[in-house]
């Protein structure tokens, strides 16, 4: 393929006609490519399928991460060991380009792949690789790990993500009308088109947009102005000019801050997130408008698709057919990496994403008493698993997933998996009849595995943050903590009520309906089914882009 004067390798819907570059650290595209952590690369990924589907004309750029995020395995006593490994991949192709663009005052090259529309039905994705020959070691070390813990190696991945992607585009001579961040990794690129546009900031407004995942100012990315410059983030302006260019009066340059500044348009990633940074980031001026886009996942990539089938030709003996069978084949995983014998015919609770101090892993397992209680009750017998990758260097959140592991050595109906990726992540939604969410409200910006859970028969039960507001009908869809007065909780309160109306939503509502009141669980799992697919596909999130970001006037 000639990857000069590039253009999507397939006629565009008119609707779709604007071109779009979309900038991303992680892409979640399909279990062999391992460049993804969890959320975020589970959104983009379902973002470039829709892409693809809807035959947008809009390319993927992320990095080609040679160890991948990391691979998780086990210690002698089952706790969790962190491991790389190279990954190579003979699926990608090699465009034949290389450049070089500055970091650290230093030329670095880079190398460019493609990921092929028809591999995995997806829109075109390029991927930035500096492990070249051509470069010294510390170079090569830039795209060794997503999001290397060393701070110096972190900044320059966000330069070549922003620079080396923004510069990629005019290799390819792609000429976007949109670049899309998401996530303010890449707003490196502002001052690269910048440069590239005579100094004319509103050249850079008029093409940029920015998708924010944060909830909280704490947790946007924030690095010292001054070795942001030394590093060449800065395209060679001064930090004066950039204090000038961003408003940042401080020493610490806030990605965010300065993506919401440089960007003609932002959106949040749920009606709930959209509220809540519009009111975190009112205090600053110039700040751009900040509309709601929520999250959504792809149906045809994850949706079971015979249980679908049953549901609407209403077979419901082989709708539980199908359940049971997708337990039974997903417990298939547990025996073999616990010892553990599941029963498909027995209630299955599933926690599974990113282990994160506020998403509390363990919330369920905090009274002791209760616990046992649920895992010996005989009447509404239960089975839990958990699974999930902490970050590398969260020494807090791999705690709670040791304490897990040891405390599963008590009980034979609970389990703790390895190797939380996209395989998996299927294996487990498939594997539930209750998908367990309890994030410390207002924490979460979205959530999107429960999306994926309802698209394979399970039922949510979450506390109500992120995207759940939007489609929780307590009781008619799935389940709901209701919202306490938490603005005046301190975090033990609000854990200690959260606790409290889990297992008693669990023990009065939940149980007493799956073993006793078949019809109406099976008829809430379909409920679930049905307006999953409708309001949370993303396809039509997919289209909102357009139609709200990317055609939005300026």
């Amino acid at each position: 393929m000639n990857f000069r004067n590039y253009k999507v390798p397939y006629a565009h819907d008119d609707r779709y006609a604007k071109k779009v570059a979309y900038f991303s650290m992680e892409f979640a595209i399909h279990q062999p490519l391992k460049i993804y952590s969890g959320g975020l690369g589970f959104l983009s990924g379902s973002h470039l399928r829709s892409a693809y589907e809807l035959r947008q004309n809009l390319v993927g750029i992320g990095i080609l991460w040679k160890y991948g995020y990391y691979d998780q395995v086990r210690n002698q006593d089952q706790t969790l060991q962190v491991t790389w490994m190279e990954k190579h991949y003979s699926f990608l192709e090699d465009t034949g380009i290389k450049f070089q663009i500055s970091i650290h005052d230093h030329p670095v090259w880079v190398k460019v792949f493609c990921l092929n529309p028809e591999t995995f039905k997806s829109a075109p994705l390029f991927l930035l690789s500096t492990d070249l020959p051509e470069n010294d070691y510390v170079s090569q070390t830039i795209t060794h790990r997503l999001y290397d813990a060393n701070v110096a190696t972190k900044v320059a991945q966000f330069i070549l993500l922003g620079v080396g992607g923004a510069k990629l585009m005019d290799e390819l001579g792609f000429n976007p009308d949109v670049y899309h961040l998401n996530e303010a990794h890449g707003i490196s690129s502002a001052f690269y088109l910048y440069r590239k546009f005579g100094n004319n900031i509103q050249e850079v407004k008029k093409r940029l947009v920015f998708t924010t995942h944060t909830p909280e100012e704490a947790g946007n990315e924030k690095h010292d102005i001054y070795l942001c410059n030394k590093m060449s983030y800065f395209c060679g302006l001064s930090v004066d000019e950039v204090r000038t260019l961003t408003g940042i009066t401080d020493d610490q340059f806030n990605h965010s801050l300065a993506a919401l500044r440089f960007a003609r348009i932002a959106n949040g990633v749920s009606q709930l997130h959209g509220v809540v940074s519009r009111h975190m980031w009112e205090k600053y001026t110039d700040i751009c408008p900040i509309l709601s886009i929520t999250n959504a996942q792809n149906w045809r990539y994850w949706a079971d698709k015979q249980l679908y089938k049953f549901m609407e030709e209403g077979n419901d003996k082989m709708f539980d057919d199908r359940k049971e069978y997708l337990k039974r084949r997903a417990f298939e995983i547990v025996a073999d990496q616990t010892g553990k014998l599941f029963d498909p015919n027995v209630f299955t609770i599933v926690w599974a994403r990113r282990f994160a101090g506020y998403k509390r892993a363990d919330l369920i397992t905090r009274d002791q008493q209760r616990f046992r209680a649920l895992l010996e009750n005989k009447n509404f017998p239960v089975q839990i698993i958990w699974a999930g990758k902490p970050y590398p260097m969260d020494y807090p959140a791999i705690n709670d997933f040791n304490h897990l592991v040891h405390l599963s050595k008590q009980h034979k109906n609970m389990a703790v998996l390895i190797g939380y990726e996209l395989s998996l992540s299927k294996r487990m939604k498939q594997a539930a009849d209750l998908w367990l969410n309890n994030p410390r409200v207002p924490r979460e910006a979205s959530g999107t595995s429960g999306m994926t859970a309802s698209m394979n028969g399970a039922a949510n039960f979450s506390t109500d943050d992120g995207w759940i507001p939007e489609f929780v009908n307590h009781g008619n869809n799935g389940f709901v903590i209701p919202k306490a007065d938490y603005a005046n909780m301190n975090t033990h309160e609000q854990d200690e009520y959260d606790l409290e109306m889990l297992y008693k939503i669990l023990e009065q509502q939940v149980l007493p309906l799956y073993y006793s009141n078949k019809e109406t669980w099976r008829q809430v799992v379909k409920n679930g089914m049905r307006d999953v697919r409708y309001q949370f596909e993303s396809n039509r999130m997919a289209h909102e882009y357009y139609e709200m970001l990317y055609n939005a006037a300026y």
